[in-house]
């Protein structure tokens, strides 16, 4: 491990597999997702526009990822 990577929070075990971070990364941008259009019900105006367009931005994430996981790791049938 490096010097700046001990410093590090969080880290992403790097024999991860593909499909294991292909699907994590689904995961997460799925909740992120869920948050911000939980959080936009309770916003108004100029706060509520900008959470509703970054929950765009992560159902970009979602749309991509799960095009890669359907590359990667294609479900039988």
């Amino acid at each position: 491990m490096s010097k700046a990577d001990s410093n590090a929070l969080f880290n992403v075990a790097p024999n991860a597999s593909n499909e294991s971070l292909i699907t994590n990364s689904y995961e997460t941008f799925t909740s992120v997702s869920t948050l911000l259009l939980d959080l936009s019900e309770d916003l108004n105006g100029k706060h509520r526009d900008v959470a509703l367009a970054i929950h765009q931005l992560s159902e970009l994430g979602v749309l991509l990822t799960a095009r890669l996981l359907d590359r990667e790791v294609p479900c039988p049938g």
